[in-house]
């Protein structure tokens, strides 16, 4: 099972100019979710600057990183704070980190598998599962629409759909 306690919010692409700066990809509500921390991968990056890049990401300055060579060998680095550091849920919302790892369960009670990852394509977010045992033929993962009628409801422990969208 994944670890809980961190969650990634950005990855570092590559450097941006001579200083030190990197480019970052994006994995949360954009720059100002990324800005309300200021430090990041247990304290080993101290974030100084961020601005939007005009193209969904950002450029970060970090306190640790004052070259372009620094900057380059940064690149793959996940950005990642403590669970504990994100705002509270509202009723019905959920971090994806939350959902990642957790068994899912039929209603019926039947283990289907592990969700592996959520996904949006645009209408909404879409749990993919990882069929536990995986089958020899056919797909390995399915997709369930993450709404009332699929997504039954979830906790620290399970996640559990409707028996009707566990593919066969």
């Amino acid at each position: 099972m994944p670890e809980r306690s961190a969650v990634t919010l950005a990855a570092i692409a590559g450097a941006h100019g001579v200083a030190g700066e990197v480019r970052l990809k994006l994995f949360g509500e954009g720059v100002a979710a990324l800005a309300r921390h200021k430090t990041f991968n247990d304290g080993a990056l101290t974030l100084l600057k961020l601005r939007e890049d005009g193209k969904g990401g950002a450029i970060a300055r970090f306190a640790e990183c004052t070259s372009r060579g620094a900057a380059e060998k940064l690149r793959g680095t996940a950005l990642s704070v403590p669970r504990e550091a994100l705002p509270p849920l509202a009723e019905g919302e959920f971090y994806h980190a939350d959902l990642i790892g957790l068994p899912v369960l039929t209603d019926a009670g039947a283990a289907v598998g592990t969700v592996l990852a959520i996904e949006n394509f645009g209408a909404t977010d879409l749990v993919e599962i990882a069929r536990d045992p995986a089958p020899a033929k056919g797909p390995k993962t399915f997709m369930v629409p993450m709404i009332p009628a699929a997504v039954l409801g979830w906790d620290e422990a399970r996640l559990v759909i409707a028996a009707a969208f566990a593919e066969d």
